[in-house]
């Protein structure tokens, strides 16, 4: 693990910095945020009008004077101090205040794997900026696995997806640390612009933003296989005219649509098992693997894994939240190392 479980458990707060959600775990309270890293900014005045789900649903909706913004990208902080104010007001003052009387407040927070050091610098300031005298990195992959209830600890392999809003990460876990592992430049947003995209090119129609969603959803039934439904409304902006008008897309193109993105995961997947030990690949081909992160809900995609890869394929009860759940369960000492009985000589 990136820190010893020791000083994990000196941590009060637990923070998932998350290009679509940022979501906080207090010691002995659990989780109290999980909301989107988005905040709105008035651009005349400089202050704060929203920040999270409200914020969120300002997008493509303001005037010239707000601006919704983003802190965080790809999982990496990259506005600290927009961060910092957004982080203060999901907390909210009562929560603030209980923080700040802990005497040397230390946080601990998620970092995407082979995060550079300039990222992991940006996650580490934010949090100082809050009150935190000492931060401790923990992979996310780590922290995830650990937030399913898997067993990394153990000499067994543990094959773990993170499907992120900017990013795949796909590791393989033995003995609490990352034997190997590939982070992948597509996620949740890929797979929405490609969507976009589509519809664009196939039928000359802007998509809102917060239409996305409702088109994937759409693909219910068996998901991205061919026995979802045939076909869905979708409501747009004419390219030609700008006017409105909706349209009947048939699924089975978007689904193609889909496709052509989540094939670089495909490859990723392949590259790891390719780089790991003979011994721990036998070991997945009974274990798995087990998706978490909030694009695992993508219906059809554990159908797509499992015929591609011939291996079991799991999806956590709770995918979104598994890296806070497992920082929280590190901080509140309920994940024990592996201890050693050396022979007696």
């Amino acid at each position: 693990m990136t820190v010893s479980l020791e000083q994990l458990r000196r941590c009060h707060v637990a923070v998932d910095l998350g290009a679509a959600r940022t979501r906080v775990y207090v010691k002995g309270a659990g989780l109290v945020v999980d909301e989107p890293s988005v905040a709105a900014v008035n651009t005349r005045t400089g202050a704060l009008i929203a920040v999270g789900t409200f914020a969120e649903r300002m997008t493509g909706r303001t005037p010239d004077y707000i601006r919704v913004v983003r802190p965080v990208s790809g999982g990496t902080v990259v506005d600290i101090e927009m961060a910092q104010r957004m982080l203060r007001h999901l907390l909210g003052e009562k929560l603030r205040r209980a923080l700040r009387r802990k005497p040397r407040l230390r946080a601990a927070a998620c970092t995407p794997h082979d995060a550079d050091p300039l990222a992991q610098r940006a996650t580490v300031e934010t949090l100082v900026g809050l009150g935190a005298r000492r931060v401790e990195l923990v992979d996310t992959l780590i922290a995830a696995a650990v937030g399913c209830g898997l067993p990394v600890e153990q000499p067994t392999a543990t094959m773990i997806m993170v499907c992120g809003a900017a990013a795949t990460q796909v590791a393989v876990l033995s003995l609490g640390s990352i034997v190997t592992a590939e982070r992948i430049p597509v996620g949740g947003e890929a797979i929405d612009h490609a969507i976009v995209q589509h519809l664009r090119h196939a039928h000359e129609l802007m998509l809102p933003s917060q239409a996305v969603r409702p088109l994937q959803l759409a693909l219910h039934g068996n998901g991205i296989t061919a026995e979802g439904p045939a076909s869905t409304l979708i409501h747009g902006r004419d390219v030609a005219t700008g006017l409105a008008r909706s349209v009947q897309v048939d699924t089975a193109a978007v689904r193609d649509a889909i496709f052509t993105p989540l094939t670089a995961v495909l490859d990723g997947i392949g590259k790891v098992l390719r780089d790991c030990p003979p011994d721990l690949v036998a070991d997945l081909t009974d274990r798995g693997i087990m998706m978490v992160g909030g694009s695992a809900l993508l219906p059809g995609l554990d159908q797509m894994l499992r015929d591609a890869t011939g291996m079991p394929v799991a999806i956590a009860e709770r995918p979104d939240i598994c890296a806070v759940l497992g920082l929280g369960a590190m901080l509140e000492g309920k994940i024990a190392p592996m201890v050693l009985n050396p022979l007696a000589g």
